[in-house]
């Protein structure tokens, strides 16, 4: 048919523009914040890009589904107002008649929800925590970042360093503040690089730099000059914790029992279930009032998916806490969204003819 070929063709192309920016929106905002992290001296510089997929990977559902929400809902609204929906519907196409050729477009899209949600997204978050433990474990001059006072992960040393080398092995202009049996060291030094020994332990060598130590608030204190001073990093070992509720693979959710891994899975398993009941509410929502203005339904819209995606947080942390049971409270919520689709389909296919009589 010459209307669903028509549909489907834009559908694709607004699709494609909107996730583009969604997905645009959404890197720059994790970019600059994970740059923030590692100017800081809190994440390793080559970190960052793995953070940002892990990151994005994670809100790939959301953003899929908010894309096919706001496509189907401007695709249809264009078409309404430029008259074309009156012609199609002159032709005999209804309402129901666009759910067809709008779930051809949005099935596979809606398909590809279900597996992150279910399967890629707590891989996703079980590797960047991973990554993130490792990055914890690491010797403490491999994340210190030039211009930034760093702690080590003992307590017992301050690092800084003015500036790095290229090859990120040398540094320039270092400060160290160390605390041993009481006394305190200051070292000094123009540059340094690290070493690794035969038998696996690392150490920070100092040139051409001076060291002083003694007791806070005594002037005793001992002026050392070197000409290379070797500091020992110790090892540090990060105690691993139990992974987060969204990390546990859907599997285990599925064989284990428990408030919190019933309501994650209820959880995952809206995700492609609220795809498809934004997209089937997104067809007669399309309808507007010319009086009214297209922004208008727009704004409607939004607050639905708003109360939706709010009503459906609410009720997963009422399944954590108890309040409710897991499957009530998020499927409730599903079936008043169904509910609610159902009128407007009802009201759409009521007002049809007035809305064409006004157009007149």
């Amino acid at each position: 048919m010459i209307y669903r070929r028509a549909l489907i063709h834009e559908l694709i192309v607004t699709m494609s523009a909107v996730f583009t920016v969604l997905l645009a929106i959404t890197a720059v905002t994790q970019w600059v914040r994970y740059l923030g992290q590692a100017a800081a001296g809190v994440l390793a510089p080559e970190a960052v890009m793995a953070f940002l997929g892990f990151g994005t990977i994670g809100v790939l559902p959301v953003l899929l589904t908010v894309t096919l929400f706001t496509s189907v809902l401007l695709t249809l609204a264009r078409m309404v107002h430029d008259n074309e929906m009156v012609v199609w519907q002159t032709a005999g196409v209804g309402i129901t008649t666009w759910i067809r050729p709008v779930m051809a477009v949005s099935g596979p899209i809606i398909l590809f929800i279900a597996i992150i949600s279910l399967i890629i997204a707590p891989w996703a978050l079980r590797k960047s925590a991973e990554y993130r433990q490792q990055l914890e474990s690491r010797e403490d001059i491999s994340v210190i970042a030039p211009g930034v006072f760093k702690e080590s992960k003992q307590s017992d040393r301050v690092y800084f360093v003015e500036s790095l080398g290229t090859d990120h092995a040398k540094v320039k202009n270092i400060f160290v503040r160390s605390e041993q049996n009481g006394r305190f060291g200051i070292m000094v030094a123009k540059q340094g690089s690290q070493l690794l020994a035969s038998n696996g332990d690392r150490f920070i060598a100092l040139d051409n730099g001076r060291r002083y130590e003694g007791l806070a608030g005594q002037a005793d204190y001992r002026i050392m000059q070197f000409q290379r001073y070797m500091v020992r990093v110790e090892p540090y070992e990060v105690k691993l914790g139990a992974p987060s509720m969204n990390a546990v693979p859907t599997a285990d959710l599925v064989r284990e029992s428990g408030r919190d891994k019933s309501a994650e899975l209820q959880w995952r398993l809206s995700m492609p279930v609220s795809a498809v009941l934004l997209v089937l509410l997104a067809i007669p929502l399309s309808a507007f009032n010319p009086r009214s203005g297209r922004a208008f339904h727009l704004i409607a819209a939004l607050l639905i998916y708003m109360i939706y995606n709010n009503m459906l947080s609410i009720a997963q942390a009422w399944g954590q806490s108890g309040k409710v049971a897991p499957w009530a409270g998020v499927w409730s919520v599903h079936l008043i969204m169904l509910v609610l689709t159902t009128i407007f389909y009802y009201r759409r296919q009521t007002v049809a003819p007035l809305l064409h009589w006004m157009r007149k």
